[in-house]
C-alpha cells in the first residue's frame, strides 16, 4: 500500500515554489504519490496523510500563533517534518543567540524588542561595529520581507524602520552588512537526513537604501556552487550542535565575514527552498529519506 504524502504550502505560494514540481515527480517515482496542500485550508483532512512535509508555508510569518497552533494539531494526527520542537525553535531568529552562545560562528546580531529603547540598541550596535552599512529585519520573517540595508549614518531612517517593526509588536534584528557578499554572494548548504546533499550560490540581495520587497519573497540570483572545505566544515559543525537528532532537511546559509571565514547568516529548518533543480538527484534523495522516516517508531 502506497503512502500518502502532503507537501505543505500556502495559497500565496501557489506557482512560486520551484521545488514543488521536482518533488511531486520524485515521490511519484518512489511509488508514493504526493499532493500539495495549503496549511490553512479547513477542507484538508491531515489525518489521511502518512507524512506532512513543510514546504512553502511562506505566509506563516504574519500569522505565527495561528501557524504554530496548526503545527501542533497536525503533528498530533500525522507525522510532520521537520517536527514541532524544530519548527518552534527555528521560526524565530532569536535562535541565533543560542548558536552564538554555543560558540558557533554567527554573523553578529543584536535584537530590539517591542517596548524597549530602539535608539539605545542602535547606539550600542554602532559602537561595537565599524560597518559602513547595516541590515535591519524582523526576527520572525522570511523571503527578505521587511528587510532593508541602511547606511550607518542614516540614523533617522534606521530608527523609523526599527520603529515600524516594534510598533507592530515584532522584534527587530540588526546585523552588519558584510561587504564580501557583493563579490562572493552567500553559500547555502543543503543537508538531507543529516548528510550534505548540494549547495548553491545566492547573489547579493540588498541594495543600499532600497525599499523592502512587497512580494512574498525577494527575487534571488541562484546558481550551483561547490562549497569550500571550510564552509562544509562549518555547516557540519552547526548541525552537530543541534539538539534535535538527524533532521530530514536543513539549509545552512553562510556568508564570509570580514576576515574571510564563513559564518552563519541563517539556519533554515522550517520551510526553506532547497533548490532541487540545481542538483540532479537531490529531489529523489529527499523523497526516499522522507519515506524512510515512516518505518521509524
Amino acid at each position: 500500500m502506497s503512502s500518502a504524502v502532503a507537501l505543505v504550502s500556502a495559497r500565496a505560494a501557489r506557482g512560486l515554489d520551484d521545488d514543488m514540481p521536482p518533488l511531486l515527480a520524485a515521490f511519484a517515482a518512489a511509488g508514493a504519490p504526493a499532493e500539495s496542500a495549503d496549511w490553512d485550508d479547513p477542507q484538508v483532512e491531515w489525518q489521511r496523510f502518512d507524512l506532512a512535509l513543510l514546504r512553502s508555508a511562506w505566509d506563516y510569518t504574519e500569522r505565527l500563533p495561528e501557524f504554530l497552533a496548526w503545527v501542533e494539531r497536525t503533528a498530533a494526527c500525522t507525522q510532520l517534518l521537520n517536527p514541532v520542537p524544530v519548527v518552534r525553535w527555528n521560526c524565530d531568529k532569536h535562535y541565533l543567540r543560542d548558536l552564538t552562545r554555543a560558540g558557533l560562528p554567527v554573523v553578529p546580531t543584536d535584537f530590539a524588542e517591542p517596548g524597549g529603547d530602539a535608539g539605545a540598541v542602535l547606539e550600542a550596535f554602532l559602537a561595537r561595529h565599524a560597518c559602513d552599512d547595516l541590515v535591519v529585519k524582523p526576527a520572525v520573517g522570511a523571503g527578505s520581507r521587511d528587510t532593508r540595508r541602511h547606511a550607518r549614518t542614516a540614523r533617522a531612517e534606521i530608527l523609523a524602520h526599527m520603529g515600524s517593526l516594534l510598533a507592530a509588536r515584532r522584534s527587530a534584528m540588526l546585523q552588519p552588512y558584510l561587504s564580501g557578499v557583493d563579490a562572493h554572494g552567500e553559500t547555502a548548504l543543503v543537508f538531507i537526513a543529516g548528510r550534505f546533499s548540494h549547495s548553491i550560490r545566492k547573489g547579493p540581495l540588498l541594495s543600499p537604501g532600497a525599499a523592502a520587497t512587497a512580494a512574498l519573497f525577494a527575487p534571488e540570483d541562484i546558481s550551483a556552487r561547490a562549497p569550500g572545505p571550510d564552509e562544509l566544515a562549518v555547516g557540519e559543525r552547526i548541525l552537530a550542535q543541534l539538539p534535535f537528532g538527524s533532521l530530514l532537511y536543513a539549509r545552512i546559509d553562510l556568508i564570509r565575514g570580514t576576515e574571510g571565514a564563513p559564518c552563519l547568516l541563517e539556519l533554515e529548518l522550517c520551510e526553506p527552498s532547497l533548490f532541487f533543480s540545481h542538483a540532479a538527484g537531490s529531489a529523489a534523495r529527499y523523497a526516499h529519506a522522507a519515506l524512510a522516516r515512516l518505518s521509524r517508531p
